[in-house]
Parts: C-alpha cells; structure tokens; sequence
C-alpha cells in the first residue's frame, strides 16, 4: 500500500486562508448589515453594539479557555469542530426573531470562531518553518481584505436583493464547503501533544512580566478604540448622512482593496522606521478622520473619504501594532500570548461594543444621537496606542542590546 502523501505548504496555507476567509466574513458581515436586520426585527439601531459585543465577548471567553486545552487536541479535528460551532451559529442567526436570539446565535458564532482563529494560526505556526512563516501569516491575515472586498459586498447584494436573512445562510454554507475541505485535505497533527503533556496549564501565568502586560494592555486599548464605532458606522452613513443603501458595497469593496494595498508596503516602513513610528502615523490618520467625519456635525468629509481614511488609517496601526506584539513573547511562549491576546482583543471589542451603545439614542427617522460622543471616546482611547508602542518598542530594543 503506497504511502499517504502529504499536503503541500501552499495547499495547508490555502486551507488556513480559507476557513480565516469565512471566520472573518462572518464577523464582519454583521455591522454593515445591522440596519436591515433591526428594521426587519424592531432592533433599535442604538442597540446594534450589543449584537457585535455579543460575539467578541463569546470569543474572548473561549479564546482564554482555549489556551488551556487546545493544545490537547489533533488540530485538524479541533479546527473542524470549531468550524461546525461557527456554521451552525451563523445559520442560526438567519432564524433569529428578535435581540435575544440573534445575541444567542451570535454568542455560539463567537464561542466557537475564537478558538477557529487560534487553531489556524496554530497549524500555520506547526507545519511552516519559521524562515517562510512571517509570508504564511500575512497570506492568511490577507483573508481580512478580501473578506472586505469580496465577502461583504456580496453579503450586501444579497441581501438587498434577497432579505437579510440569505448573507447569514450563505455564510454558513460557505463555512460548511470550506471547512469540509480543509478537513480533507489537512492531515492531522499530533507533533504537539508530547510537549502539551509535559507543559502545565498553569504555565500560562509565566506570562507575568512588564513586556508583555504593556503589550495586551496595548491590543486592548487598539480594538477598544475601534469597536467604539465600528458597529454604528452603517447606520450612521445611511440614516444620518443619507448614504444610498445600494452603494455601501462599494465602500467596503475600495476601503478593502486601500487596505490590501496598503499591508502590501506597511510592513517594509515598519522594517525601516520601527512600529511605534508607523503606528503613531496611523493613529493620526485614525483620528483625524474620526474627527472630521464622526465627531463633527455635518462632517467634514465626503463619505467616500471618511471611510477610505479610516481603513488606511486603520492598516497603518493596525499591522504595526500588530508586528510589535509578535516580538513580545519568547518562542516557547508564543501559542499562549497569542491565544491570551485574542481574548483580550475580543474583550476590548464586546466592551467596545457595548460602551457604543450607552453613547447613542435612536430618533424616530432612525437617525442616531451621540456618535460625536462616541467618536471623541475613539479619539481618545486610541491616542494612548503610541506613547505605548514606543514603551514596548523600547524594553524590546534594550532586551535585544542586553542579549
């Protein structure tokens, strides 16, 4: 009987891109489509921060639980029951009827997508070695654009054209085909058990230094300062600024290609200049546009640039914040920072989420009270990013002269 063989780099890194694709579309669908479902289901468009902080809280959750077990597990079967839990929550939010059980379909979507982020970072890191590893991260981190390009203009079409509810089941049967081909054709892993046996639980708690305390209190303040608006963005441009419904594809369609093109060059300033620098461009570009397009009434800026200056913005810190913090733990320590960083990344965006929705009032037009409140929360929450990149940055570099 001839050998099995195994797959190549590039099919295990299609895989992970892939089920990351449907992981991120799922997250992401949600916001832009959130005045059609609280029209259809009598949700205060107010409200919409308590359907997005209802999936990061879930996620953040299951990602702090998952650093203690995951690794106890095949990875090829742990990612397929991950994704199992994601397609059945995200059809489950097609067959919601009001708040409560949309909130409940999107805490199982949560519950599970969290620990599918880990587990796919966790195979790229496993099967690629690390001379090739940082191109694999950013081919699979590039699912984030082209979920913006691709996935939510799409999701957008459908559902005007065919009810809120279709996104949701196509998303699900997406995730299904997907995730039932990565199944397929990833082989399982079991390289990490021996060592998951000899390391401790409660190992995690090595994680107690300065470093990297700054470092997760930097990822909270990052998504803290974004998912204070992000949720009412949608409403905000249709029912404020009387943007058409039927172009807002468009606007994720050019803000995520502004975004691709961006990552593709982002990281070579970083290289050159150092993150804290790059960063604190990105924050000044984030809140600039913040203010000119949000805190200001009327705006200051077209919708177009407004949203397309938010993304850029929002690439700039965003890739270098998020180079920073891999530099942060030792190599034996990376699948744990990593999974205790996306809970605090989840955490700060429910609570982002849900702050959103204590800022804002809905009028009977549907026009939202408060955003400029919100967006002076963004401001200010993000302006602590730099002074703590370049804290961060500099501990690294005298570590790094000491070694």
């Amino acid at each position: 009987m001839a050998p099995v063989s195994r797959p190549s780099e590039r099919a295990i890194i299609f895989c992970v891109g892939a089920v990351q694709f449907v992981n991120i579309l799922d997250f992401m669908i949600v916001m832009p489509l959130g005045p059609d479902f609280a029209t259809a289901l009598g949700i205060p468009l107010s409200h919409l921060g308590y359907v997005g902080g209802s999936y990061t809280a879930a996620a953040c959750v299951s990602g702090l639980a998952g650093a203690f077990f995951l690794d106890r597990f095949d990875r090829r079967k742990a990612l397929s029951v991950a994704m199992l839990g994601l397609v059945l929550g995200t059809l489950g939010g097609a067959f919601a009827r009001g708040l409560g059980t949309l909130m409940l379909a999107r805490i199982v979507a949560g519950a599970f997508g969290g620990p599918a982020t880990s587990l796919s970072y966790s195979i790229i890191a496993d099967v690629i070695p690390a001379e090739r590893r940082g191109k694999a991260m950013g081919a699979v981190m590039g699912a984030f654009s082209l979920a913006s390009i691709l996935g939510v203009p799409a999701g957008l079409e459908l559902a005007r054209t065919g009810g809120w509810r279709l996104p949701f089941i196509a998303v699900a049967v997406l995730g299904a085909l997907l995730g039932t081909y990565a199944h397929a054709v990833l082989p399982p892993m079991f390289g990490h058990l021996a060592q998951a046996k000899k390391r401790a639980a409660g190992d995690i708690f090595a994680l107690a230094r300065l470093d990297v305390a700054i470092s997760l209190a930097l990822s909270f303040f990052v998504m803290a300062a974004g998912f204070v608006l992000i949720p009412n963005i949608s409403a905000y441009l249709q029912y404020n600024l009387g943007y058409p419904r039927a172009q807002l594809g468009l606007l994720y369609f050019v803000g995520g290609i502004v975004s691709l093109v961006a990552m593709r060059f982002v990281g070579g300033l970083v290289d050159r200049f150092g993150a804290a620098p790059v960063a604190t461009c990105g924050t000044v570009v984030v809140a600039s546009v913040t203010y000119l397009g949000f805190a200001r009434t009327p705006p200051l800026m077209p919708v177009m640039g407004i949203f397309v200056g938010f993304m850029l913005g929002m690439a700039f810190r965003n890739v270098a914040y998020n180079t920073l913090t891999t530099k942060v733990p030792k190599p034996d320590e990376r699948a744990r920072f990593a999974s205790v960083q996306s809970a605090v990344q989840h955490l700060a965006s429910a609570l982002g989420a849900f702050a959103s929705a204590q800022f804002l009032s809905e009028l009977p037009n549907h026009s939202l009270v408060g955003l400029d409140d919100a967006a002076w929360a963004s401001i200010g929450i993000g302006l602590l990013v730099p002074p703590m990149m370049f804290v961060v940055e500099g501990r690294l570099q005298k570590t790094s002269e000491r070694s």
